[in-house]
């Protein structure tokens, strides 16, 4: 049996954790979850709610259990994933720079397993450049980060800083509990992001793909156990731990990148929304107006995917479609004019796709198409990685 451990900071979202409690319960039952607050907690729920709803004694005080003079230490021990939510600003500056002033705090200095911290706070306190270089510091690490929704928050204004939705702790608590470490001596490459192809000095063509799909997939590879390197074009989105980390801006520097590595590969993910067109001459000065209209004259950039296929190095290869209307005939078509193992289609003249969080695919293969229905960008890179490793797995 395994063993969660939620623990609860002071905040208004405090009472959300009962139902991140009874989503685990129900999820899974042969999972034990137990509970730890801070005093500043038990102000919005009481313990005696989380000992009705766990069958468990809830830890508060340092010294509330005399009967184990080293309370952190045991409960950090016994569980198997430790889960913070919501985490005020104040435990996550604490954890982030190695502070423990109470149970929860010398719990999670203690915990050598996977940490999960979802924040919930006020929008301005969330973006405080404070808060963010704390949370950037515990990815860094390997902490898994459930960033907050978007919404009504407790102060009475609308923005970025609520919980996310307990479901969604859930289900990224029940994900890295069932995570298998089978990628380990597999080699993944994986790109992600835009590719900026310069007009002049100062303008570029490109797209608005964010390279959260790419990033996500990356760290889901890193943590099942695989060697990967990430060549990513320009975004704001921070690398995850544990990966070869290589910045480019143009398709021409991405494909130097993943040709430098994709022979030594057992599986490539071209996850870059790579721009299809570059400027036939482009200028090392700014354009500038003269009154009169300006045509450009464009070439089409190297396919990338397609060219690192061709080099028959015996790499699974997986491309991304990003289609408007119907894209799986479109997929197909791609798979046989690409010499790739597996498309992933989606359709992005709706809300989903660039810029989102959730979006809804198609895995389109030589042997048939799978739907999944719109769901987190994180459940995608990981139903793709599975799809990974069974074509790999006969290899073995």
């Amino acid at each position: 049996m395994q063993t969660v451990l939620l623990g609860i900071t002071g905040c208004i979202a405090a009472y959300k954790a009962c139902e991140i409690v009874r989503g685990l319960q129900k999820a899974r039952d042969d999972l034990r979850v137990k509970v730890v607050m801070t005093e500043h907690a038990t102000e919005f729920v009481g313990p005696t709610t989380f000992r009705a709803l766990t069958h468990e004694e809830v830890a508060v005080g340092m010294f509330d259990e005399p009967g184990d003079a080293i309370h952190h230490v045991s409960l950090a021990e016994e569980a198997d994933l430790f889960c913070i939510a919501p985490a005020t600003a104040n435990t996550v500056a604490k954890i982030a720079q190695g502070r423990a002033d109470d149970l929860l705090s010398t719990t999670a200095l203690a915990f050598e397993k996977q940490l999960v911290v979802a924040p919930a706070m006020n929008e301005a306190m969330y973006h405080d450049e404070a808060t963010q270089e704390n949370l950037r510091t515990l990815e860094a690490r390997g902490v898994r980060i459930i960033s907050p929704d978007e919404g009504y928050l407790a102060c009475g204004k609308e923005g970025e800083g609520r919980l996310a939705d307990p479901e969604a702790i859930v289900e990224a608590i029940l994900g890295e509990l069932d995570r298998r470490r089978d990628l380990e001596g597999r080699h993944v490459l994986v790109t992600a992001g835009p590719t900026h192809e310069a007009l002049d000095a100062v303008r570029y063509l490109s797209n608005p793909s964010s390279g959260l799909t790419g990033i996500l997939i990356a760290e889901e590879a890193a943590l099942r156990g695989a060697e990967v390197t990430l060549v990513c074009g320009p975004t704001a989105l921070v690398p995850p731990a544990g990966v070869d980390f290589v910045s480019v801006t143009s398709a021409d520097e991405m494909l130097k990148a993943c040709e430098a590595v994709y022979d030594t590969c057992d599986a490539a993910v071209f996850a870059a929304a790579v721009t299809d067109w570059r400027a036939a001459d482009a200028s090392d000065k700014k354009i500038k107006r003269d009154g009169e209209g300006l045509t450009l004259e464009l070439e089409e950039n190297p396919d990338i995917a397609a060219t690192c296929a061709a080099r028959n190095a015996g790499c699974y290869n997986v491309i991304f479609a990003a289609e408007t209307g119907e894209p799986t005939e479109k997929a197909r078509r791609k798979l046989a004019d690409k010499g790739a193992d597996l498309c992933v289609a989606n359709d992005v003249s709706g809300e989903l796709g660039f810029g989102s969080t959730d979006n809804h695919v198609w895995f389109v293969t030589e042997k048939g198409c799978e739907e999944l229905a719109t769901c987190s960008k994180r459940t995608i890179a990981t139903h793709l990685l599975n799809a990974v490793v069974d074509a790999l797995s006969p290899h073995e």
